[in-house]
């Protein structure tokens, strides 16, 4: 089945992660089929909205019969690439950074971080869960021996830009960034930003302001 993928709605992109993962758990308890109810209250969207991002797709259901946890399982394998494996370069090996190098996506076989960075020196040849740190004036030397398109960045607020110049030069096309730093980056390349304090902040401002009555749990935003 060919699929636009420009003219999937990045909401929708952003869930199909989500589903993926809980039809994986599906899958593994030896479950056959699944209706958009039963995927709602699993992952906490409604069951319009999941049957509207599966009309994206074409006909992936049968009305009265609900999915096949396995096409769908298999469908969405392809649409997230998950043949591929992704390599990820980990630039700042901080307490967060430590932490993700010895996590190193053990849930997922398609993305692996290959390559640690920082400039502090006590840390530098070392290795963290089997992955070892280099220098980051090195970076791009490493475009060709272990050459990643992702990059997550956990470095201080102070050097965030000048390592994403850094990493953009090395060819790296995506950054996911733990940084409160807005990054400025060419078009061609894709930062998404995770603000921990930023989503507590939110988190108690809903807490405060939005009370939870039974009837909305929060869920997941979408």
């Amino acid at each position: 089945m060919n699929i636009d993928q420009q003219k999937i709605p990045q909401a929708t992109a952003k869930r199909l992660p989500l589903y993926f993962r809980f039809l994986e758990h599906l899958h593994a308890s030896g479950k056959q089929r699944v209706s958009s109810t039963e995927l709602s209250e699993a992952v906490k969207v409604d069951s319009a909205t999941i049957r509207r991002d599966f009309s994206y797709f074409g006909a992936l259901g049968k009305k009265g019969y609900g999915y096949n946890v396995h096409y769908l399982l298999s469908f969405f394998h392809k649409a997230l690439h998950q043949e591929e494996v992704t390599k990820v370069w980990l630039v700042g090996v901080g307490n967060l950074g430590t932490a993700l190098l010895k996590y190193n996506f053990s849930k997922s076989e398609s993305t692996q971080i290959v390559a640690a960075f920082d400039v502090n020196e006590k840390i530098i040849g070392k290795e963290i869960s089997g992955v070892e740190v280099y220098h980051i004036e090195k970076m791009a030397k490493m475009k060709k021996e272990k050459q990643a398109s992702v990059a997550i960045l956990t470095v201080p607020l102070v050097a965030a830009q000048e390592t994403a110049e850094k990493l953009v030069a090395a060819g790296v096309k995506g950054i996911l960034n733990f940084t409160p730093m807005r990054l400025t980056v060419p078009e061609t390349v894709r930062v998404h930003h995770i603000d921990l304090t930023v989503e507590l902040q939110t988190l108690i401002y809903f807490l405060k302001n939005y009370p939870l009555d039974g009837k909305n749990n929060g869920g997941v935003s979408s």
